[in-house]
Parts: structure tokens; C-alpha cells; sequence
């Protein structure tokens, strides 16, 4: 779904024109020509360790304005493929900067994925993010330059004196780099406890998530039993499991379609783009 009105009334730049379509996964709605640079956070990597677990937001922080100036200066040494799409591109410096591995991060946590706690939890560390990486985007402004645009965009009128872009944050699918660091796609929760990919020439990887066997472990609930119900069928639903350990590892088939759409409008809220 893309309510177009909506986008258009969070147009960062109004005055270069209005916005007609997203790109294939929605989460980006782009002006003719422009490009926006993306990249996203594990979030399963800032859950601190040692004792009960907790998310660490002071990490997340410095993480955030660290990959605004990564995500900016990209802009800067990628080679386009038109001058238009160079010229519109740098005329915004847009950045989408999101997240990936929150399913994980939920069952880390002890939070199942539907629960008003794991909603609240999404919210704000989508707040903390946007919040973060404006802050940062405004030292850059300040420090190389506003993007070219920025007079006639929103931010002024904001009270910002500078910003280097026109967006900060977007959630994007990150089908493949969540899949190259080994944790969940963008805010969704897991699709299956076990997965089996078929990847090049025909082989077959067959593989059991670690955190899931990690939560398990940990509680000394990891038995053949288990093992093999996962293997067998992705799932621990149907197992002798506590109701709230099956909870926690419910998967996207077996989570009703409400906590789905809560969890992106909790994103949502924060976040600059869209949210795939």
C-alpha cells in the first residue's frame, strides 16, 4: 500500500515538484531521476551481553551518526549512470538510513513479536534513529555544506540553519545484506525457525537460526524433541514448549496480520521514507 496524498504532505522539498511513485518495494518515493543512497543497522549486534540482556541506545547512537557520514559520502564517490540522474541526485543528498534483524533482537530481548511491549520497543528505536541521524545530518550541513535545495525545503522552517540531507531514514527490504549478516529482514519477524535456500548451480543450504537455538539453549529447552520440529516443519508451535517461549518464536504465519501493521506504523511514524 502507498497512500500518495500522504507522502506528498511529507514531501521534504515540495518546491521541486510532487512525488508519483516509489520504488518496486515502496519504501522510497523519489522525485524524476533522483537516487538515495541506502544502508541499515544490525540491530541484533547492540543487544549488550553479560547478565539480563538490554539494548544498548547509547551504541546505537554513535552507530547512527557514524553511517550518516558513511551514507553521505557515498553519495560523493558513486559513479551514475545519467547526468540527470547525478544532478537531481546531488541537488537532495537523500539518505535512507535503517534497520535490519529486529525479530532477532525481540527474541534476544525475551519480547515476542506480538505484544504491545515489542510495538513500543520498534517505536523507539525508529525515534532514536530519525532523531540521531537529523542531529547528525544538521552537524554535516554546518560543517560541508547543506544540499543544494535546502532554502527551499522544509528545514528552515524548522529552525534548522543547515542540513546535508534532505532524508535521514527509510526501511528498506535489505533481502540480500540481512542475508549476508546473518540476521532477519528489515522489522519483520522470522518467516521460519529453519530455512532452506537454493542458491546457485542448484545446491541446497539448509541452515537452523542461532539466535533461536541460542534462546533455547540458554533455557535448557533445546532437546531432539524441539530440534527436530524446527527442522521438520521452521516452527516450535505444536511442541511442549511454555506458552510464552512459543510466543517469543512465532513465526510470520503464525502472528496475526494486526501486530504486522503495528509494527510498521510504529516505524512508520519515525521515519523519513517509507518502510518496506
Amino acid at each position: 500500500l502507498f497512500f500518495l496524498d500522504t507522502v506528498n504532505r511529507f514531501n521534504p522539498t515540495p518546491a521541486l515538484g510532487a512525488f508519483e511513485a516509489p520504488n518496486p518495494c515502496s519504501e522510497q518515493p523519489l522525485l524524476p531521476y533522483e537516487s538515495c543512497i541506502l544502508g541499515s543497522i544490525n540491530l541484533t549486534r547492540l543487544i549488550a551481553g553479560g547478565g539480563e540482556p538490554a539494548f544498548d541506545f547509547g551504541r546505537l547512537r554513535d552507530v547512527v551518526r557514524t553511517a550518516v557520514r558513511f551514507l553521505d559520502n557515498v553519495i560523493d564517490v558513486n559513479d551514475h549512470p545519467l547526468p540527470a540522474v547525478a544532478e537531481a541526485t546531488l541537488r537532495t543528498r537523500k539518505i535512507g538510513l535503517g534497520v535490519m534483524g529486529l525479530a532477532e533482537a525481540l527474541i534476544m530481548l525475551d519480547i515476542p513479536y506480538a505484544s504491545s511491549e515489542a510495538v513500543d520497543f520498534t517505536g523507539r528505536i525508529l525515534a532514536a534513529v530519525t532523531r540521531e541521524a537529523r542531529q547528525a545530518s544538521a552537524e554535516l550541513g554546518a560543517e560541508r555544506g547543506s544540499f543544494p535545495a535546502f532554502a527551499a525545503s522544509i528545514y528552515p522552517a524548522q529552525g534548522f540553519a543547515a542540513m546535508r540531507n534532505a532524508t535521514v531514514t527509510t526501511i528498506a527490504p535489505t533481502g540480500t545484506i540481512s542475508i549476508i549478516a546473518g540476521c532477519s529482514s528489515g522489522i519483520e519477524p522470522l518467516f521460519a525457525l529453519a530455512m532452506s535456500r537454493r542458491v546457485l548451480e542448484g545446491q541446497v543450504f539448509e541452515s537452523v537460526n542461532p539466535t533461536v537455538v541460542e534462546y533455547l539453549s540458554k533455557r535448557n529447552l533445546y532437546t531432539e524433541e524441539v530440534a527436530a520440529a524446527i527442522a521438520g516443519r521452521g516452527s516450535v508451535q505444536g511442541t511442549a514448549l511454555p506458552g510464552r517461549v512459543r510466543q517469543v518464536l512465532a513465526t510470520a504465519h503464525g502472528i496475526e496480520p494486526y501486530w504486522h501493521v503495528a509494527h510498521l506504523a510504529a516505524a512508520q511514524k519515525h521515519i523519513d521514507n517509507g518502510v518496506s
